[in-house]
């Protein structure tokens, strides 16, 4: 798999949402229990009971998002010993849990450091351009779209599990679908593992295109949601639904300039000159 890590395509517009969206993502798994001291190689028992009881609190889970069945008992955060030794305990919850709200805090739980940079990278690297073709308002509520879609898909093929369901790989998968209909031929940097990393300029097509096909080759066989696993079905559903979204934007989208050479940096990204409009006629918003 290659990595992204820069596209030559400026954007009109400085990409405030996509820029909230990380920072919400990062501000929540560092409030997430354990997760601050991972880095650290803190573990154990009660960190897990502590993080058992916020993804059932928080996290999607199919059961309850298909068949409204929300479990009777939940790990309250708490280590207890009982017949089988040390674990979790176990309560009636504290808390009222709405199911369908639980997916829309699941896109913004990840289950480690890991976890949430390769989706932020991606988010990163193709989330502005996005955002800057439906504009600020729209692009939020696209992202959350293919976020509830990705996680419902997943959940209508498996509706009697019982594992949480987290991350943002769905609506991150609806912006990659929405960028390969608006941009296929954007060249994109990216980082191919070959003994070393080796850094090549590839058409969006080729790079996103790649992406998807291993996503629905994988989802075959490992379509799994548990923590430390991924569900590559939600990725598959939220990339098909952000290119049905784009597709009738495609033929409006200025073409970004052709670059020439091998540019990096700045010079890879220079000030936003759309071909067919002149200096007094830039698009207007949402365009």
């Amino acid at each position: 798999m290659v990595i992204p890590v820069h596209d030559v395509n400026p954007s009109r517009r400085t990409p405030w949402v996509t820029y909230v969206l990380i920072a919400i993502n990062i501000a929540v798994l560092l409030r997430t229990p354990g997760m601050a001291g991972s880095l650290a190689g803190e573990g154990g028992l009660a960190q897990w009971c502590r993080l058992e009881s916020f993804l059932d609190q928080w996290a999607a889970v199919p059961r309850e998002l298909i068949q409204g069945r929300l479990p009777e008992l939940v790990p309250t955060g708490r280590t207890g010993v009982g017949p089988a030794g040390p674990g979790c305990v176990v309560a009636p919850p504290d808390y009222e849990k709405s199911p369908p709200l639980s997916a829309l805090t699941a896109m913004f739980l990840h289950g480690g450091w890991l976890h949430l940079l390769g989706n932020m990278l991606f988010l990163w690297v193709f989330g502005d351009n996005v955002e800057d073709r439906l504009g600020k308002v729209r692009y939020l509520l696209f992202y959350v779209l293919c976020g509830y879609a990705a996680t419902y898909g997943f959940a209508l093929v498996d509706p009697d599990s019982a594992t949480p369901l987290i991350g943002a790989s769905g609506a991150v998968a609806g912006v990659l679908g929405a960028y390969l209909v608006l941009y296929p031929k954007v060249r994109v940097w990216v980082l191919v593992p070959f003994l070393i990393l080796l850094p090549l300029r590839l058409p969006a097509w080729s790079v996103l295109g790649l992406w998807f096909v291993l996503q629905a080759a994988y989802s075959y066989g490992a379509g799994v949601s548990q923590v430390g696993s991924v569900a590559y079905l939600a990725h598959v559903v939220g990339f098909a639904v952000g290119m049905l979204c784009a597709w009738p934007l495609r033929r409006g989208t200025p073409p970004p300039p052709e670059p020439g050479g091998a540019l990096w940096g700045r010079s890879a990204r220079p000030g936003p000159v759309w071909p067919g409009y002149g200096p007094d006629r830039r698009p207007g918003p949402g365009r």
